[in-house]
């Protein structure tokens, strides 16, 4: 895979910390606009949003002669030149680099959730809309054949849910701001509550959150007292995939700051479900896809000389228990030979570095052991 040239790398860093920046310091809609009107013999700051229906909702918001108040609205109008400067910075590394733009109702959906305080309620972008965002974060051109799909998983522990203290205006709203035909799909185990939502094109939204329990927990969905009032399902696997994620800029309109999963435990994780599908053409095809972002990952971190912290996500995840043992070496196992060996050795190499024996990861002599 071609790496990154160093000056795109340092404009996908620039554009990372002015993202952050705006999302702590952005007050209004970036959409609307300051305007001033004369009242009697005073002029006043008023705020006017598009409300959709080509007029305008106005708010008032104080007098021009108070110096704190225009101090908010010089202040916004930096925001808003600043959101000018950077949508040349995701134009930028999109044309020139060559980097991955989300597709537009992807990069829509993640916005307003984004907008909404997901990702400021401690929330976590996974899938393949989170694989897209790691070639910026690992330094390379990932596979774009792995890029597709047709909807967007967002997940957060419930204990943070609860924790936080703070509720995001109600999802079904927010994603209707995007798409007015997307519904609430009722969980199948309990009616009242929805972890899924779907526009009528098809395009879903998926709410989830680990599984702490047994298997039964599975199957019946979660409230989550920060997701304005979505519920999640949880999933068995999911706490390791989620746990100390990492912050990232989707290359959607000015950037939009998001958290995903470290790429060495995003790219465990894809071992684990991928042995885990359906057998359907559906569940083959994605099992496909799972182990292709797996071993993409894995190749360019043992490229890049970061495979201690692959090997540390691995041996975490081996030492959980038979079923995490049994997913990994599945889904190993099914990949290309040469790409497999060469994972394997490294992998190897690195467990040893860090004071582990590889036999006791079936890695003692990778390059040959039968596959399954």
């Amino acid at each position: 895979m071609q790496q990154i040239p160093h000056t795109y790398q340092t404009l996908y860093s620039e554009l990372a910390q002015r993202s952050l920046d705006a999302a702590f310091s952005s007050e209004f809609n970036v959409k609307g606009r300051f305007v001033t009107a004369e009242v009697g013999s005073r002029r006043y700051w008023y705020f006017d949003l598009p409300d959709g229906e080509g007029g305008k909702k106005r708010t008032y918001v104080g007098p021009v002669d108070d110096p704190e108040i225009t101090k908010r609205v010089e202040n916004f109008k930096d925001l808003k030149a600043d959101i000018r400067e950077r949508r040349k910075l995701v134009s930028t590394l999109v044309r020139e680099a060559y980097l991955p733009r989300s597709e537009r109702q992807t990069g829509e959906i993640v916005q307003a959730l984004a907008e909404a305080g997901f990702f400021r309620l401690r929330g976590v972008l996974i899938g393949t809309v989170a694989y897209q965002c790691y070639s910026t974060i690992l330094g390379v051109r990932l596979r774009s054949t792995s890029m597709v799909t047709a909807d967007a998983d967002f997940a957060q522990f419930h204990s943070i849910s609860v924790a936080v203290e703070d509720e995001m205006p109600p999802v079904l709203e927010t994603l209707r701001q995007v798409d007015s035909t997307f519904r609430e799909i009722p969980h199948q185990a309990d009616g009242r509550l929805a972890t899924q939502f779907a526009s009528r094109s098809g395009y879903k939204v998926e709410f989830l959150t680990p599984n702490m329990g047994s298997e039964d927990y599975g199957g019946r969905p979660t409230p989550m007292p920060a997701l304005g009032g979505a519920a999640a399902q949880p999933l068995r696997f999911l706490d390791f995939l989620i746990y100390q994620p990492i912050r990232a800029v989707l290359l959607h309109g000015a950037g939009v700051p998001v958290n995903v999963p470290s790429p060495e435990r995003f790219a465990i994780h894809k071992l684990i479900v991928a042995s885990r599908r359906r057998t359907d053409d559906d569940g083959t095809a994605k099992s496909r896809k799972d182990r292709a972002q797996a071993a993409t990952i894995m190749e360019v971190m043992i490229e890049q000389r970061q495979s201690e912290d692959l090997a540390d996500a691995f041996i975490e995840a081996y030492d959980r228990g038979p079923a995490w043992k049994e997913a990994i070496r599945k889904s190993m196992y099914q990949i290309e030979d040469g790409t497999r060996e060469r994972i394997q050795t490294a992998l190897a190499d690195s467990i040893r570095r860090l004071g582990r024996d590889p036999a006791d990861f079936d890695l003692e002599a990778a390059t040959s052991i039968p596959k399954l």
